[in-house]
């Protein structure tokens, strides 16, 4: 039986079914940076948690900097800016998730609960570019979390980017997974035709079941089909990211969502095999093994063979293609 548009069933549960629905992150991991914390790592030596969904909280801040120098090679940006900390997208495979840490949070509930908010955002990057040193070069909005999650439709603070971007006439790189960058498509017209802007849209799975518990507060893939299909039609230039690629769960899709991205007018488009660095390994496994009990080992050891024997590898060139790592001696 194929699981399209089937829903997930989770028989180690139970009948209450303490599953946070909408949520990817069911746990909150240990903080590697603090000495003294409660985590929740080991549901098995529970017997009850306690523990609710916690709505969303916002913590307003002046950041004292936006724009960052990526030194990378694998992931095709010069500098990044993210308006926004932690993202209620919920994606459970989020390399960002990590960073969360670096604020005294945990990278599992905690980074889609507590989004941090950069107020001043507008502010610095005029500061930033006002700078006489600055060589222009393309700067990637966001290239940690997404710019266009939920936070913004009451923020604007992307906008408010962009608006700077194309006073300065700064060229900028975007990649989401959400329909809200539509609200914006005059700036990104605008900065079209000045050859400013060019878009990327993250697309993972036509599996709406699959789409919901791994990705559970995004849009759907024919919704994030449409954005290309508006943006491609007014004149900006717009790919996709097919990121990540699962192998046993989204990796055999690969094809058809690359044929749908061109059939709405994608003109480029890139990849990356899942990777699961920091505590991003920890709330994969846990999420993976109570959404598909079926395969998880399947799905487990096939993403080791991507990344030598081991469910990440960091070094650059291979960390985000896959393959073998080189034997240690």
């Amino acid at each position: 039986m194929t699981m399209k548009n089937k829903r997930i069933i989770r028989p180690e549960l139970g009948e209450e079914g303490k599953y946070h629905e909408g949520r990817g992150a069911q746990i909150n991991t240990r903080n590697r940076f603090l000495r003294q914390e409660y985590a929740k790592e080991h549901v098995e030596a529970i017997d009850e948690w306690g523990e609710t969904d916690e709505a969303t909280i916002f913590l307003e801040e002046n950041a004292k900097s936006l724009v960052n120098k990526v030194d990378s090679p694998d992931v095709g940006m010069w500098y990044s800016m993210n308006p926004y900390q932690g993202c209620e997208h919920g994606c459970i495979y989020c390399y960002a998730r990590n960073a969360h840490e670096y604020w005294g949070y945990s990278a599992g509930s905690d980074f889609e609960h507590k989004i941090m908010v950069k107020t001043n955002a507008a502010q610095l990057l005029r500061k930033f570019l006002d700078k006489k040193d600055w060589e222009c070069k393309p700067i990637s909005l966001s290239g940690n979390t997404d710019c266009y999650q939920p936070a913004e439709r009451k923020y604007k603070i992307s906008r408010s980017l962009l608006e700077v971007a194309l006073e300065y006439h700064q060229p900028i790189g975007i990649i989401t997974k959400n329909a809200g960058i539509l609200r914006d498509v005059d700036l990104l017209q605008e900065m079209a035709v000045q050859n400013l802007v060019s878009v990327m849209v993250s697309i993972t799975t036509f599996n709406e079941a699959l789409r919901r518990a791994m990705e559970p507060r995004t849009t759907t893939i024919q919704q994030r089909l449409r954005i290309v299909e508006t943006l491609s039609a007014r004149g900006i230039p717009v790919g996709v990211m097919t990121a990540p690629m699962i192998p046993g769960l989204n990796d055999h899709e690969m094809p058809a969502l690359l044929k749908a991205a061109r059939e709405a007018g994608a003109s480029m488009a890139g990849y990356t095999v899942v990777r699961l660095n920091g505590a991003v390994k920890l709330l994969f496994h846990d999420w993976l093994y109570k959404n598909f009990p079926d395969r998880a080992d399947k799905v487990w050891h096939q993403v080791e063979a991507c990344h030598g024997g081991k469910v990440n590898d960091s070094d650059f060139g291979r960390r985000m293609r896959g393959g073998k790592a080189p034997r240690q001696s």
